[in-house]
């Protein structure tokens, strides 16, 4: 849920999704549109039919228990890198680098000497971070400062150096600050009037409806009929909605 979702937006939904299935038995028994439905506004729900097929994937290959190594959870459905690694260390304790933006962006000042993070490489990133990991019994800790350490301190737009730990090691103050002409990740196209807002009107109607929603009831939540049609394709696409005879609904098995 945390993925690209602010922690404010996150904590309420979280709060009663674990109220609702407090173990990947109790989601996988659920169908993938009561999840949907309970996913609500967090955006990119493609993750809510990605924890719902998890659950699945627990219950009938690994018994109910929620993997602990990184290589077993990577086959998990919608599981990647990061969030292996995370679950790896901050459920189960594990000795392995977890990165995020907030860690790649104090890495690139304090080690490399650059005021920008620049291009993602995991290859290198978590090179990085496995070289600083203290001792097993503590990585974890490590781990959660050093996101901690970018989120409230090493900031990208005002960075709180006076307050920070590890000023004193840093590479980019002792070089005096240097801007960093690498390329920067082009920025996010705005959402408004994007195809994603339209999927979200689109899944939003959907999601609400008690019954099949018609083609006469999706035409007028968006002028532009190309766009409406390209957001709905893709939602069918995605398996977020299904098409019958009666008109569009959340997918139910």
């Amino acid at each position: 849920m945390l993925q690209q979702t602010p922690v404010d937006r996150v904590l309420p939904r979280l709060d009663d999704w674990l109220t609702r299935w407090p173990t990947p038995a109790s989601l996988a028994a659920a169908s993938p549109a009561d999840a949907v439905r309970a996913w609500q506004n967090l955006g990119y729900p493609r993750r809510a039919l990605w924890l719902h097929a998890c659950s699945v994937t627990i219950v009938e290959k690994h018994g109910g228990h929620v993997p602990s190594d990184v290589e077993t959870l990577l086959t998990l459905p919608g599981v990647g890198p990061y969030t292996a690694r995370a679950i790896a260390v901050f459920a189960f304790g594990a000795h392995e680098p977890v990165v995020d933006t907030n860690i790649r962006r104090v890495i690139a000042r304090a080690v490399h000497g650059h005021s920008d993070q620049g291009p993602p490489s995991t290859t290198r990133d978590l090179a990085d971070m496995d070289a600083l990991l203290p001792g097993s019994e503590v990585s974890p800790a490590f781990n959660a400062g050093m996101m901690e350490l970018g989120a409230l301190v090493c900031t990208a737009q005002s960075p709180r150096c006076e307050a920070c730990p590890i000023a004193g090691l840093c590479a980019w103050r002792a070089a005096g600050y240097p801007l960093d002409d690498r390329p920067r990740r082009a920025k996010q196209a705005r959402y408004e009037g994007s195809d994603r807002q339209v999927r979200g009107v689109v899944l939003k109607k959907v999601r609400e409806s008690t019954g099949p929603v018609t083609r006469g009831e999706i035409t007028p939540l968006w002028p532009d009929a190309l766009q409406l049609d390209r957001a709905i394709i893709s939602l069918l696409d995605d398996g977020l909605i299904v098409s019958s005879g009666d008109g569009l609904s959340l997918p139910t098995d």
